[in-house]
């Protein structure tokens, strides 16, 4: 529950979480101002590359965490179909691909203590005004680790709904996942305290 690192060893999880996390941030400022279909489509190919590189068990289970943006996709193409812009929705739709696939790299091959060294020395700063650097992060780094995981409760929910229902999952699958979140959230509170604590 706890951890999103890829089980498939890579030359990508020997390098150190600050540089893959700085490696992030200046790709995702480079994606930013992209406004051409074929600029995009160039850093598509580098990710893919990337990911490849890695081989293919690895890259399968990279595609595969790419599920659960499929409704957030069809809510770009369904608008901006709507408003003759397909050109600037596919690649609105493309840069989010490109987006999570990294943030999704940087996870696969990052433990989640490296991560949370890596956050607690960026908010150290931060001790200033009264907050705990190792609170914050430690918070930051379970809302990274948890989104995916919340994620895929829903497309199960929503599973579930179909199985037994004709009609399209509604707002009715919200509260059973609130419950599941909060029960995930209560049993990590458990076992944090279990181990002395923040």
């Amino acid at each position: 529950m706890l951890t999103l690192t890829s089980p498939v060893e890579t030359r990508l999880h020997r390098l150190p979480a600050g540089a893959k996390l700085a490696a992030l941030a200046l790709a995702a400022m480079a994606l930013a101002p992209l406004r051409e279909l074929p600029a995009i489509g160039v850093a598509a190919t580098l990710v893919v590359a990337l990911y490849l590189a890695q081989g293919r068990d690895f890259a399968r289970h990279g595609l595969r965490m790419l599920r659960p943006l499929w409704p957030f996709l069809v809510i770009l193409a369904v608008w901006h179909g709507w408003t003759g812009e397909i050109a600037s929705g596919a690649g609105v739709a493309l840069k989010l691909l490109i987006a999570v696939a990294l943030a999704n790299l940087v996870t696969m091959t990052t433990r989640l203590d490296a991560m949370i060294a890596v956050l607690e020395r960026l908010v150290r700063p931060l001790r200033r005004v009264g907050l705990q650097p190792h609170v914050l992060a430690v918070s930051m780094a379970l809302v990274i680790r948890f989104t995916p995981v919340l994620l895929a409760r829903a497309e199960r929910l929503a599973e579930a709904w179909r199985a037994r229902s004709p009609r399209r999952p509604s707002w009715r699958i919200v509260v059973p996942l609130a419950l599941g979140a909060l029960d995930d959230a209560d049993q990590v509170a458990e076992a944090l305290r279990a181990r002395g604590g923040l």
